[in-house]
């Protein structure tokens, strides 16, 4: 069950920023946070691992980012104090990037943790320049930051969506968009008979994936593993984004990237917090061409004396 509740957030310590959201996206994880909680936490839990907003305050330490900046952060919501989707929120500086430019605080709210993903799912295939990767899910919002993050590497990509969306793929760099169907990893094998080399499996198809695969290609996964062991000398790689929320570099390379309009920052609606299980409902019922976003009040009223230490959290 989704409530909004009133709760107390501490200054920002050493090495941290406090940040007054204006918009924080819900993601999948979100819905599994609420279904499932959060094994060792106290409820209430608060969802969101992406926020953007404004520094309304930093910890000692902080010379990077200063108050008032305008900025973007991924946080796990795997803790007491909860996530993203709160007025305010303490966050490390490492996971905090400015905007891209011209983004606005909505936009800016999809990128960070899909980003971030994307860029360790492709981290951790370490595919050449040339070889070829294969992308299930294509028109997702994963997908959108993974293909053409997958381009900059020379890659080729082969990428899956229905016929009303392969416009869409298309311009997100593939290579070649096929069909959306069980009939997905044959087609791959059309167009690249020996095999893919690599396959982001953004769409959670598991074993059904491996005969897209060459002998020993490897499979970048996102929600564990639990098929049994691999054929052929296929290669599973875990991908968890939990891992990389403080890679600054990483933040500020899509930040850039974003800003080029290399990635499209795609919001699918905005939701009041008075309609937070809205957001959540759109989420949950899948197919989104970008992602549900809650904007806030945080950021529009952060220099406010009354509000200091207290914020709205889901």
């Amino acid at each position: 069950m989704l409530r909004l509740v009133e709760r107390s957030v501490r200054e920002p310590g050493p090495g941290e920023v406090r940040l007054a959201v204006g918009a924080a996206a819900v993601n999948p994880t979100d819905v599994l946070l609420r279904e499932r909680g959060a094994a060792g936490l106290e409820s209430p839990w608060v969802p969101g691992m992406d926020a953007a907003g404004v520094v309304e305050s930093v910890g000692s330490g902080v010379v990077r980012l200063v108050v008032g900046e305008t900025v973007m952060a991924a946080l796990t919501p795997r803790r007491q104090e909860g996530g993203a989707q709160a007025e305010l929120v303490v966050v490390p500086a490492a996971s905090v990037v400015r905007v891209p430019d011209g983004a606005t605080l909505e936009q800016a709210a999809t990128l960070p943790m899909n980003g971030l993903t994307a860029l360790l799912a492709l981290e951790l295939l370490d595919l050449r320049e040339g070889q070829t990767l294969a992308v299930s899910g294509g028109a997702g919002l994963l997908a959108s930051y993974a293909i053409p993050l997958a381009k900059e590497r020379g890659l080729r990509v082969l990428a899956d969506a229905n016929s009303e969306d392969e416009p869409l793929v298309r311009s997100f760099g593939a290579d070649v968009v096929l069909p959306r169907s069980d009939g997905f990893p044959a087609a791959v094998r059309e167009q690249a008979p020996a095999g893919a080399d690599g396959f982001l499996d953004t769409a959670l198809l598991g074993l059904a994936a491996f005969p897209a695969l060459r002998d020993g290609g490897v499979i970048a996964v996102l929600r564990g593993w639990h098929d049994g062991a691999p054929e052929r000398g296929l290669d599973i790689r875990q991908v968890s984004v939990q891992t990389v929320l403080e890679r600054t570099e990483w933040l500020e390379q899509l930040r850039q990237l974003a800003s080029r309009g290399t990635l499209q920052l795609r919001v699918a609606g905005t939701y009041p917090p008075a309609r937070f299980a809205d957001a959540h409902r759109a989420m949950e019922a899948g197919g989104l061409r970008g992602r549900a976003v809650i904007v806030l009040e945080g950021a529009r009223r952060h220099d406010c004396r009354e509000e200091r230490g207290s914020g709205d959290g889901v």
